[in-house]
């Protein structure tokens, strides 16, 4: 993402306007209500089932940031974020974890493969955009 869409706005948020923000999840419902959510905020949102989908659109979409899901078919969201982060070119773009379950083993899970915030579900229009401002913020700063 440019330096020029990164501006604060006039209370101080970070504009999230243009930002790529790729949503992985199984459940069409959570894709498209947190796809409404980001959109409304001007980010471009890619949207795919399951990890093995993802991957591909990884590549062809290089997002700023990336909400994966934990439980999916296939590949799960904790071997989705490691191969993600294992990733050269992907390694440095923040992975936000997405679950239903709130357990101290599966936060402790997430950070071991490289996640860097873990966000429960169902989770509120600003519990989201708070999530991907505190992770946009972090990606200036480092």
């Amino acid at each position: 993402m440019s330096e020029d869409n990164q501006q604060a706005s006039a209370s101080g948020e970070i504009e999230l306007q243009g930002l790529k923000v790729m949503l992985i999840d199984d459940s069409r419902t959570i894709r498209r209500s947190a796809e409404t959510m980001l959109s409304r905020e001007g980010c471009e949102v890619i949207t795919a089932n399951d990890g093995f989908e993802a991957l591909s659109l990884i590549h062809k979409h290089e997002p700023d940031l990336i909400f994966v899901d934990i439980m999916m078919p296939r590949l799960d969201g904790y071997q989705t974020c490691a191969i993600i982060k294992n990733n050269s070119r992907f390694q440095k773009v923040p992975v936000i974890m997405l679950t239903s379950k709130d357990g101290l083993f599966d936060k402790a899970r997430g950070r071991i493969v490289g996640s860097d915030q873990y966000l429960t579900k169902p989770f509120t229009r600003d519990e989201l955009l708070a999530a991907v401002r505190d992770q946009i913020g972090h990606s200036e700063t480092a």
